[in-house]
């Protein structure tokens, strides 16, 4: 989805939410969402742990 966009689509994109939250709000809307991205991929990465360990713990079960 976020391939098709582009550099001018990217572009047109900043400007928006330039004159939308002003130059001082942008910032902490960036960093907010940096914020909610790390999040995610933590709870990703924990997720996809878990569920590997429970496989690995499946798989010694089955092979006893």
């Amino acid at each position: 989805m976020l391939s098709n966009i582009g550099v001018p689509g990217l572009i047109l994109i900043l400007v928006l939410a330039l004159i939308i939250f002003g130059p001082k709000k942008l910032p902490e809307i960036g960093r907010a969402f940096g914020q909610t991205l790390r999040e995610f991929k933590k709870s990703t990465r924990e997720l996809t742990s878990d569920v590997m360990e429970e496989f690995e713990e499946e798989k010694k079960n089955v092979t006893k």
